[in-house]
């Protein structure tokens, strides 16, 4: 069964997905003015967790129940038996086992990266059941070189000794990506991705095995038309967020977006690549205006 409890501005809540594995979710009450009102549905990317969305769900649950997901094999949620799972249709089982059990019939979704394919085969899986989507530096058309930059790093590296040896090591990798960062601001992100082991040392807080499917020939996924699956978002309110410097979202390929969809917003994020934090000043304000055009029932 579920368990709840309190914590923070959070309730943990766990359940399981379909094959037996157990999963966590924080789950922000929100206002009880709110009750009625569809939840949002906050979903990370490939190689990052529940905290990613640690300052966005608090101010996302002034205005209605916010849930953040975290995938299989990342944070709190248990790895996965089979590797081979770690792709993104199981993730969509694993979300609709939550919303089942929680009765959720609609709701909105925040995807940053593979939270927001994730998103987008919920969209065309689920008719009618999304009253609205932020798309984080993602859609249906992917960069090649930023893909395969992914793929070189997702499930390799060591450990750090300490906190401040981890985030010098992740700014290294990831400096074109944020390059204004300073110490401060990658100890911070670095605290979000990594986690202490019992034997004092600091590692990525994931399953380094979510890097299988990507080894093998169209792996995650790739290579497979999501344009219908764009498309099944409709005439919700929709928002692309794309940072400026991103290597995965085109500009070209948001405007595409932006033209497909009626109700489709593009909003770039200066001066950060793939991706945005959703903690920028430019990003927040648009989901502020997002969030204040969906359904309040």
């Amino acid at each position: 069964m579920a368990k709840q409890e309190s914590r923070r501005d959070w309730s943990d809540h766990y359940w399981w997905s379909p094959d037996g594995v157990r999963l966590h979710a924080r789950v922000y009450a929100g206002p009880e003015a709110a009750a009625q009102a569809p939840p949002i549905l906050c979903m990370p990317g490939l190689a990052r967790n529940a905290r990613d969305f640690e300052l966005l769900a608090p101010h996302l649950a002034q205005y209605r129940k916010t849930i953040v997901v975290e995938f299989r094999g990342r944070g709190e949620s248990a790895f996965a038996k089979d590797p081979m799972t770690y792709v993104p249709l199981t993730y969509v089982q694993d979300v609709v086992a939550l919303l089942d059990e929680l009765g959720i019939e609609r709701f909105a979704t925040i995807g940053t990266s593979l939270g927001g394919l994730v998103s987008m085969l919920m969209a065309a899986t689920l008719p009618g059941r999304l009253t609205g989507a932020v798309l984080n530096d993602v859609g249906p058309e992917l960069e090649t070189a930023g893909l395969e930059r992914i793929r070189d790093y997702i499930g390799a590296g060591g450990s750090q000794p300490t906190w401040m040896h981890a985030a010098r090591a992740f700014s290294e990798l990831n400096a074109a990506i944020y390059p204004g960062y300073g110490i401060h601001d990658w100890l911070r992100l670095t605290k979000r991705t990594h986690r202490l082991t019992a034997e004092g040392r600091i590692v990525t807080d994931y399953d380094k095995q979510i890097a299988a499917p990507l080894r093998v020939p169209n792996g995650g996924d790739a290579g497979v038309d999501l344009w219908p699956a764009y498309r099944a978002l409709g005439d919700v309110p929709l928002l692309i967020l794309r940072g400026a410097l991103s290597d995965i979202l085109a500009r070209a390929a948001g405007e595409k977006m932006v033209a497909e969809l009626t109700h489709a917003r593009l909003v770039e994020v200066p001066g950060v690549g793939h991706a945005p934090t959703m903690d920028e000043p430019e990003a927040r304000a648009a989901i502020d205006a997002w969030v204040a055009s969906l359904p309040s029932a």
